[in-house]
């Protein structure tokens, strides 16, 4: 059985991937629990974590991947992970990373303005130029400059670079019951005229598990805006490629923004563009879980709906009414299963595709959804 977890961090990504073979990833981290504010519902992520690969009895993660330079996808990693480029990063106590997943554009932008951020990128530069332990995703030119720049290569190190269209080589359906396809970033939308964009600029991901024959599918879609999945959905359908865009699992884009699905927010739904519709509604399976890496959903008129900051409400009536028709579930992980006792979204798959685990929140459980198993 693999195994996601999506821990509830607010407006913040950390997604561990367990693999039936005992391999483990982890996309993004951040760490944005206050330990000082007992009324903090987040979750404590470095001792999530800690606990899990003790029990595991492991100090390292097979791959960790950075979707892109935002804080709520790298804060406190440099604090957690064992960096390589300076002993300042390297306790006995800090969890290893094999394999380190990042854009290009993580590497080529220059000058970060968050402190942690350069330092993410110091360890990027540094496993690039030594040749290993990092896979970088696209190759702009900006990526070939930088590498002129600094004395790299860049026809040296094409083995660690994964372009759009193409599956990591780290794992594979016949060894791990597991592929990872990249859709992007992808280099026709890299020019040196354009100011690097983090969040069009980031790791988005079809992973593909088989368990017992079925695969399951699940789209993790980072922060991608509409404009992103509509030249993702438009590229992969003119490869004739429409099953990487098929999922059964999507961690929702941008903490359940109504910017993933439209450029109008909506009064009460967002109206998604043409190929986000298709890729949620056409392309969404029986039984779909969509995961809303987010604070709770407001509430119509409340404060919290005032905000423009995500998450919006019109987003989430979009995809509650998609996994509706699927005979899905919405969950959003500041809220699951309760937004008074928020606990981690735990989904395990094996030969009947997703299932959302069941969570003890003491006398009560939150329901879970199981169905036939279907071959595909």
């Amino acid at each position: 059985m693999h195994k996601l977890t999506f821990f509830h961090l607010g407006n913040a990504d950390c997604c561990r991937i367990d693999l039936d073979c005992g391999r483990k990833i982890l996309i993004d981290y951040a760490a944005t629990r206050d330990p000082d504010d007992e009324d903090d519902l987040r979750c404590d992520l470095p001792e999530e974590l800690r606990d899990d690969l003790n029990k595991s009895k492991r100090g390292y993660y097979d791959v960790v991947a950075f979707s892109h330079l935002d804080k709520d996808h790298f804060r406190g990693s440099t604090e957690f992970f064992y960096l390589k480029h300076a002993k300042k990063y390297q306790g006995d106590d800090r969890i290893k990373i094999n394999v380190m997943w990042v854009p290009a554009a993580l590497i080529t932008e220059k000058g970060p303005d968050d402190e942690e951020a350069r330092i993410l990128q110091k360890e990027a530069r540094h496993r690039f130029k030594e040749g290993k332990g990092i896979r970088v995703f696209s190759r702009p030119e900006r990526l070939r400059k930088w590498c002129d720049e600094n004395g790299v290569k860049l026809d040296d190190r094409l083995d660690l670079i994964s372009d759009a269209g193409t599956v990591t080589p780290e794992f594979s359906l016949e060894v791990d019951h597991a592929e990872f396809f990249v859709h992007s970033p992808f280099a026709i939308r890299q020019d040196e005229n354009i100011v690097e964009d983090r969040n069009e600029d980031s790791l988005v991901l079809q992973v593909t598990f088989e368990i017992e024959g079925v695969q399951t599918k699940a789209l993790l879609l980072a922060d991608s805006t509409h404009e992103v999945l509509a030249q993702i959905v438009d590229i992969t359908k003119g490869k004739k490629n429409d099953r990487r865009l098929e999922w059964d699992i999507a961690k929702l884009p941008h903490h359940c923004s109504y910017r993933s699905i439209g450029p109008e927010k909506g009064k009460d739904k967002t109206t998604p563009v043409d190929q986000v519709s298709t890729l949620y509604e056409k392309k969404g399976q029986a039984g779909a879980i969509a995961v809303s890496t987010s604070k709770p959903i407001p509430a119509a008129g409340s404060e919290e709906d005032k905000d423009d900051q995500p998450p919006h409400r019109q987003a989430a009536a979009y995809y509650k009414e998609v996994v509706g028709v699927l005979d899905g579930q919405f969950v959003v992980t500041m809220e699951h299963p309760t937004s008074n006792a928020p606990k981690p979204v735990v989904i395990e798959i094996g030969g009947n595709k997703a299932t959302l685990k069941k969570t003890n929140i003491g006398a009560a459980y939150a329901a879970t959804s199981q169905r036939a198993p279907r071959a595909g």
